[in-house]
């Protein structure tokens, strides 16, 4: 079982990836409490072997942009690449999910090179699909290409998911992936998401669900 650490670290300054570290062991996970969100909510900032979960910055505009600009990796997400302004606004949008929610999206970070790796976390988008997911944390998870095929998908959602286990007051979350994204299939089987329906959301999509777990 991944186990995940807390500390009470506070700050807004950005802080050395060369700098961190985290337990020894797999799925081994730190949390900081980071980013103060005026006197509402922290983005904490989760910290495992390999990865940095942390909350976006502007200077991390380029590259999400570029990843939601691929056709390959939104090929069995939204199928279309996404503008750098429709970028921006989801960007704009998991800052809100924090404030409004105390849940949302982290930006991930490779801790060795420091190169942004991608967009993980939990959101309630009032999705308008069948069955209702409506009130449920939904999880999420897209990489940039050249962070595929390392792992480090199942690696970053292990620690939300623990992280999750400890703060969102929901008896289950749920995730939406596409049937035929076997990659991300895998990603949440690993991480206890069991498929329970075959649902709508702008074509046909396969409906999972993790019990939280205390």
């Amino acid at each position: 079982m991944s186990k995940i650490f807390f500390s009470s670290f506070h700050s807004t300054s950005n802080q050395s990836l060369s700098g961190a570290s985290a337990p020894s062991g797999v799925g081994a996970s730190r949390c900081e409490n980071a980013v103060t969100m005026g006197a509402l909510k922290e983005i904490p900032r989760l910290v495992t072997d390999r990865l940095l979960l942390r909350a976006h910055e502007v200077q991390d505009f380029g590259a999400c942009a570029a990843m939601w600009g691929d056709p390959e990796v939104v090929r069995h997400i939204s199928g279309m690449p996404s503008t750098a302004q429709q970028t921006w606004s989801r960007m704009l949008t998991y800052a809100g999910l924090w404030r409004l929610l105390g849940y949302g999206y982290w930006a991930l970070v490779e801790r060795a090179s420091g190169a942004f790796a991608g967009d993980v976390g939990f959101a309630d988008f009032k999705r308008e699909m069948t069955p209702s997911i409506a009130g449920l944390p939904e999880a999420g998870w897209v990489l940039a290409r050249a962070m595929h095929g390392k792992g480090y998908a199942s690696e970053a959602v292990a620690a939300m998911v623990a992280w999750a286990d400890e703060h969102i007051d929901a008896v289950r979350s749920v995730c939406i992936v596409d049937p035929r994204h076997s990659a991300s299939i895998r990603v949440a089987d690993k991480n206890g998401y069991r498929a329970i329906a075959s649902a709508d959301y702008r074509g046909p999509v396969t409906l999972f669900e993790r019990q939280r777990r205390r």
